[in-house]
């Protein structure tokens, strides 16, 4: 077949053209045909793969309701050793069918399917090459963020301020919605930290329609303020928790989707250093945020709503990521405490 830059007749492009279609033809009678036939035979193995694993789930759920029934009827030492260790085999043979599920099509869930519809979400063999870009995303966001607050404390525009408080929304949303997809496809983010983006989504929000006037310029500072030392915190946070997790996931502690979080959680706890002081000041600074809200709500010219609404929102923050905290240095005391006991 000939160069098509180096046709020179209109013969010669009807013999090339005749030969493209012929080409097509075969492709689609041969490889394509194979490949069609092959995703319907993946498909059909999914779903026979997703009713066993349904099955087997629907086994285990029975068999832990009659081992609890049995549990009751026998209440000597010998049958709570033997119920013991039954739960114990019952626990195992759950983990190794999540282990299964991970690879097979995931459940949108609740938020998904209200945002995306009724889709599959598995990632396949993409999931560790999703959460790397989850994980840049973060930070490139992070870093734009820390520009924007730094120009906005020195220039005061109420255009660039909006600009800044869209940007968050977007940025929280489209976070919210990247870890969704990432909890359905095995990672382990938990609790309060899936519900804190949601606040930030509301916070923003109420930031965004917050009118100009005098008590916005009474907070509009502190927030920059704020906002600045975040990303500071965040960027620390990140170099920290990406060290952590690396360091696990090369001993096999760690699994390999768990992803860098505002806070931090309980297998984040190694090599923890100065990270936790900016962590405590981050959340005086959002306690210390809702505060001044608080108190400009109850000036004279105060006359938006949107002022003790974003108060509100900035005391949830503090009290979410602050017992958040104490519940994770709590559980690794008790833990650490149980270690240090003799064994008798």
């Amino acid at each position: 077949m000939a160069a098509i830059a180096e046709i020179s007749t209109l013969q010669e492009w009807d013999e090339e053209w005749r030969t493209v279609e012929d080409d097509l033809l075969k492709f689609k009678t041969g490889q394509f045909l194979e490949y069609q036939k092959k995703m319907d035979e993946f498909h059909k193995s999914q779903k026979s793969c997703l009713s066993m694993v349904n099955l087997m789930k629907r086994k285990i759920n029975d068999f832990d309701k009659a081992l609890k029934r049995l549990e009751k009827q026998n209440d000597t030492p010998e049958s709570k050793k033997l119920v013991v260790e039954l739960r114990y085999r019952i626990e195992l043979l759950e983990n190794k069918i999540k282990e299964v599920q991970r690879s097979l099509p995931s459940s949108a869930g609740s938020f998904l399917r209200l945002c995306l519809g009724d889709i599959n979400v598995s990632l396949y063999n993409k999931k560790l090459e999703y959460k790397d870009n989850y994980e840049k995303f973060k930070l490139k966001m992070t870093i734009l963020c820390t520009v924007f607050a730094c120009f906005n404390l020195v220039c005061n525009y109420r255009l660039t301020d909006s600009l800044f408080h869209g940007v968050l929304v977007w940025y929280y949303s489209t976070l919210t919605l990247q870890e969704h997809i990432l909890i359905a496809n095995g990672s382990r983010i938990k609790g309060w930290w899936v519900l804190h983006h949601y606040f930030s989504i509301l916070l923003s929000g109420f930031l965004l329609i917050w009118p100009d006037g005098i008590i916005y310029q009474m907070f509009r500072r502190q927030f920059f303020l704020f906002s600045l030392y975040l990303s500071f915190v965040q960027l620390i946070q990140f170099k920290y928790q990406s060290g952590v997790m690396y360091r696990l996931r090369a001993l096999g502690v760690s699994h390999g989707m768990d992803v860098t979080v505002d806070g931090f959680q309980t297998w984040m706890w190694r090599g923890l250093g100065f990270v936790l002081p900016f962590l405590f000041l981050g959340y005086v600074f959002q306690f210390y945020n809702a505060y001044t809200l608080v108190a400009l709500y109850y000036h004279p010219d105060c006359r938006e709503w949107q002022v003790m609404a974003t108060g509100v929102t900035f005391f949830v923050l503090f009290f979410g990521n602050f017992t958040t905290l104490l519940y994770v240095l709590k559980q690794k005391m008790t833990k650490g405490q149980k270690m240090r006991v003799p064994c008798g």
